[in-house]
């Protein structure tokens, strides 16, 4: 049986900027939150160290995978979370030593000591990272991997595909392009309607549609802030940001208030070819 894999585990919100390298250990550290929580032990936990593994080391400070951690041991949600506020909850932690474990408890913390970047990879992945809870009951030691997308994963589960594939409700499940122009000719449908239909076994029209919506406005505030934003990107590598100058060069001169009409000024710009590979550079 085909595994049930919905528009909304392929198209996430989170900060980035990667989703295997951000977005998946900071769902790490919320995962592992959660398991503390369901053995009673959240409350009692005097101390966490985390350990990065393999390419979540190796460009972790790039990828802003220490912040992460930091920021989903913090309780904090990477889908809603007032990206302007990063920078103080993680300087906060930074001047006073202290993490605010779940958003709830005050537990001692350093960065450069309670997070450690090891170069050698874990065997199951490539993306491996260890929380490690000091507790008066004993330590408790998770292992996690960010196998991309933001999907997270431990090692036992392996077989995680087969086990999901027993929940699949779908009417038209797919494994192969070939499949899916079969139901589309079938069914006479296109694939956006049969992708639709097997939404809709999972939720409602209204969430669907408002969900979709909520996507895309936070695709189009993110572009609109990249093209409008000069400096330094962050992550401390010191990039210098392209696509406000990309920007300058295409806009043109014609004027708008908001990101929607930003995209009518667009339409109205020059469509050659060569333009047009300029604004996806952009």
């Amino acid at each position: 049986m085909e595994e049930c894999i919905s528009v909304f585990d392929m198209l996430k919100i989170g900060v980035g900027p990667s989703s295997s390298h951000t977005l998946g250990p900071w769902r790490a550290a919320e995962r592992f939150l959660n398991e503390l929580r369901e053995r009673n032990l959240l409350e009692q936990v005097q101390e966490v160290t985390v350990d990065l593994y393999g390419s979540l080391s190796l460009t972790g400070k790039g990828h802003a995978t220490d912040l992460a951690v930091m920021l989903g041991l913090s309780g904090q949600d990477p889908e809603y979370i007032p990206v302007d506020q990063i920078e103080s909850i993680i300087q906060t932690i930074r001047d006073t030593h202290q993490l605010q474990l779940a958003n709830r408890y005050s537990i001692a913390f350093q960065p450069d000591t309670h997070i450690q970047f090891h170069k050698n990879f874990l065997p199951f992945h490539a993306n491996g990272l260890q929380f490690t809870a000091v507790t008066p009951q004993g330590n408790v030691t998770e292992t996690y991997y960010s196998i991309g997308g933001g999907f997270v994963v431990k090692e036992e589960r392996t077989n995680a595909k087969k086990k999901s594939a027993l929940k699949c409700a779908f009417p038209f499940p797919v494994q192969t392009a070939a499949e899916l122009l079969q139901y589309c000719q079938k069914e006479g449908k296109s694939i956006s309607e049969l992708v639709y239909e097997n939404e809709k076994s999972m939720r409602s029209e209204e969430e669907i549609h408002r969900e979709l919506m909520r996507i895309w406005n936070t695709m189009l505030e993110c572009m609109y802030i990249g093209c409008h934003t000069e400096g330094t990107l962050p992550g401390g590598l010191n990039v210098r940001r392209r696509a406000y100058d990309m920007h300058q060069n295409l806009i043109g001169t014609l004027p708008y208030h908001s990101p929607q009409e930003w995209l009518e000024v667009i339409r109205k710009t020059e469509v050659k070819f060569r333009q047009i590979l300029k604004w996806v550079s952009c």
